[in-house]
């Protein structure tokens, strides 16, 4: 076997943590403040990404931008 190098980084604990937790500021954008919680949801979302946590955390981050425009679009229809 040759040793190739690899530019991906293994997964972390760490990574997971911010995955899961990007993944619950989503839920909390869209329930209660979404510029707040959807800005902190959507940076643990791509630190989890870039710690190792690929597609979950690509899929964090959309949720939280997802979330926000969301939780926007609901506060703008029931102001007017």
């Amino acid at each position: 076997m040759a040793d190739t190098h690899s530019t991906a980084r293994p997964r972390t604990n760490a990574a997971r943590i911010c995955t899961i937790l990007g993944f619950v500021f989503a839920v909390l954008a869209l329930l209660l403040n979404p510029l707040v919680f959807g800005v902190i949801g959507l940076v643990l979302g791509i630190v989890g990404a870039v710690l190792g946590d690929k597609p979950l955390g690509w899929y964090a981050a959309a949720a939280n931008v997802v979330a926000i425009v969301l939780s926007l679009l609901i506060v703008n229809a029931i102001v007017n």
